[in-house]
């Protein structure tokens, strides 16, 4: 099973600069993310305020912090981490099926920007799942719905297909699918998340989809589902000024911690993050 020192999830400015510091002071690193970065950062028109860099793009943030982790041979890993669970003297990473330990995890997975839909927390692990490759065995051969929020999470519904008998997709944006024939795109707005006695079911602005089960795709999870027992007031997680979290290893940078949603407010949370990280390391050791 692959192992790291320190795992990072998210690649925007807090993930990048706390994968640099990281292995910087000599640890070994596994980023998770899009090799693209942020997608929030690559859409930001003109930043002003990243020192050294005046009247920047996203884009062109985005590519310069791809390159310096290029430049130091950090790869980016394009695996989504569904949950992390704190084992024995490590944290086991759960990537679809399969695991990935670490001894520390920086969490900078950016904010969930869609609030959860009524119902969803509520039905978590009662026919709602948040991960298709987790969880597509279990309705084998049934009718299942999903609703993405994102284009990238068509390659999870198309997964789906090959596996249960139907799956209806109602994607939550405006971009052009492209699925296979067998599933069914439906374009509505879903509202709500439901269970009676004939079992789960999605609530739309025009009508009501039965399922054996529902998954939930989106770009981030919110973080009490993402680290369980982890203390967060709403979508954010707390921290303390050296970004540590209520669990010993799990440490936290970036919006993900709250406002201001700034991208150096960020990229300084993350090295302090990494500092964080590696001092936890060298005194566990």
């Amino acid at each position: 099973m692959e192992r790291c020192d320190v795992a990072v999830i998210g690649t925007g400015p807090a993930g990048a600069s706390a994968a640099i510091t990281a292995k910087l002071r000599g640890k070994i690193v596994t980023l998770f993310g899009s090799a693209s970065m942020s997608e929030k950062m690559t859409r930001a028109h003109l930043i002003q305020n990243y020192p050294g860099l005046p009247s920047v793009s996203g884009a062109e943030l985005a590519r310069a912090l791809a390159e310096h982790l290029k430049s130091m041979d950090i790869p980016i890993t394009e695996k989504k981490v569904n949950a992390v669970y704190a084992m024995d003297g490590y944290f086991a990473l759960q990537c679809g099926e399969e695991f990935i330990e670490a001894r520390s995890v920086i969490i900078a997975a950016g904010v969930m920007r869609e609030k959860p839909l009524p119902g969803e927390n509520e039905l978590l692990g009662s026919g709602v799942s948040h991960c298709a490759t987790c969880d597509a065995s279990l309705y084998r051969g049934k009718n299942v719905a999903v609703i993405g929020y994102d284009p990238g999470e068509e390659a999870e519904a198309a997964f789906l297909s090959e596996v249960c008998a139907h799956v209806t997709y109602i994607p939550a944006y405006k971009d052009d699918t492209r699925l296979p024939e067998r599933v069914g795109v439906v374009r509505e707005k879903p509202e709500e998340i439901g269970k009676d006695e004939d079992g789960v079911f999605v609530k739309t602005d025009k009508g009501t989809y039965r399922a054996s089960g529902i998954f939930v795709l989106r770009e981030s999870v919110a973080p009490s589902q993402l680290v369980p027992g982890i203390e967060t007031a709403g979508n954010h997680i707390n921290v303390n000024r050296k970004m540590e979290t209520n669990i010993p290893g799990v440490f936290a940078c970036g919006d993900v911690t709250g406002t201001p949603y700034q991208y150096i407010k960020a990229a300084g949370e993350g090295n302090v993050a990494a500092l964080s990280a590696v001092a936890y390391l060298d005194k566990n050791a």
